[in-house]
């Protein structure tokens, strides 16, 4: 396999983890309520009320919240679904760079600028909202995980950009007719 090629596989690969996750944490956004009953009832089952007070309290204080919104105020979930569908839409723009990671460079830029917004935002808007700070650094963590791979990922396109042609050649190669541009080589094993 040559080096474009085990490049672009790394990159596809880490991009398909990073969207998964982000699938994961979108979806679950819309059964919080559910969700929370069921973590509440698995926490008491592993015994956390004991060993865990802060937690136990904070879960049963948001399910309490939860529970009160769906019955009495069920639309403000709608603001839940949006944020579950944001995190859809996101991952879907993630094709661009899986298809085309040197073109579409500036999308996995812009995720790692995003995961940059969620440690302001949480050490912002958490104590505006009441969240205890611990639950602000779980939030701000998902930023930070979420960078890594796409860090990865951004160093590898890089080293597979200086690995290309230079760009009269990819026009012509464009020209040509070649399969995806840029990646007609990269997809095309190297002659012997």
């Amino acid at each position: 396999m040559s080096d474009r090629a085990a490049l672009l596989k790394g990159i596809r690969a880490w991009l398909a983890l990073f969207v998964v996750c982000l699938v994961l944490s979108g979806v679950t956004a819309f059964p919080l309520v559910h969700e929370l009953r069921w973590a509440e009832d698995v926490l008491r089952l592993l015994s956390a009320p004991e060993h865990l007070p802060g937690l136990m309290d904070w879960i049963t204080r948001v399910r309490d919240g939860l529970d009160t919104a769906d019955a009495e105020y069920p639309f403000l979930l709608y603001g839940t679904d949006w944020l579950a569908f944001a995190h859809l839409v996101i991952a879907v723009a993630f094709y661009g760079p899986y298809r085309d990671p040197v073109r579409n460079i500036w999308v996995v830029e812009f995720g790692m600028i995003a995961c940059a917004g969620v440690v302001p935002l949480a050490l912002v808007c958490g104590p505006i909202r009441g969240i205890p700070f611990w639950w602000s650094v779980i939030d701000m963590a998902f930023g930070v995980f979420g960078v890594i791979p796409l860090y990865v990922v951004r160093r590898r396109i890089k080293r597979l950009e200086a690995l290309l042609p230079p760009a009269g050649t990819i026009a012509a190669m464009a020209g040509s007719g070649a399969k995806d541009g840029v990646f007609a080589a990269v997809d095309r094993p190297a002659a012997p």
